[in-house]
């Protein structure tokens, strides 16, 4: 399964790590374009000095990690495109580019489900995809997550409980699932 992950997805660190490590693990095949990838890293200017470049460093280890992640723009395909954001449109572009069988993002009013099932692509919000996910390999993705938790935990100093940690990550039900 190809997914495209749109800037919104890859922009929080505890849900990017969770989603990479599930793409490490072998559960999907991420995709992104140089566009997506850019909008991630301008988006965290507002964290403070020095963000952006944390960022670019990041996507320099995504990019060595993931070479084939990376969708080339598909000249003039964007042109016949039409969603109600016109600045989203790279996206579902970089989706059919790529093959990609869904997009993952948390704007669901930006992605009409019937305007892309028309190219054969399903939207779906980080939570849903990641449980789907933990549902066919609920060891694989147990593991996953509970290396990122472990991470935070390292990183801040502090106990990091699970389902308040994937609660700020917005996956709320992944959490529920790996608690019961």
């Amino acid at each position: 399964m190809k997914a495209l992950l749109d800037a919104c997805v890859l922009y929080p660190t505890v849900l990017r790590e969770i989603l990479i490590g599930a793409a490490r693990a072998g559960l999907y095949t991420p995709l992104w374009s140089d566009r997506i990838l850019g909008e991630w890293a301008r988006a965290v200017v507002k964290l403070g000095p020095g963000a952006e470049l944390v960022a670019q460093a990041e996507i320099a280890a995504l990019r060595a990690a993931f070479p084939a992640a990376a969708v080339p723009a598909r000249e003039g395909l964007a042109a016949r495109l039409w969603l109600p954001d016109p600045a989203d449109v790279h996206v579902l572009a970089a989706a059919i580019a790529g093959g990609a069988d869904l997009i993952v993002t948390f704007n669901a009013a930006d992605f009409p489900r019937g305007v892309l099932a028309e190219e054969g692509i399903v939207r779906e919000d980080p939570d849903r995809f990641l449980l789907g996910l933990w549902r066919a390999a609920p060891a694989t993705v147990a593991g996953v997550v509970e290396a990122v938790r472990a991470e935070a935990e390292r990183l801040s100093g502090e106990p990091q409980p699970l389902r308040p940690l994937l609660r700020r990550a917005k996956l709320p039900r992944l959490g529920k699932a790996l608690s019961s």
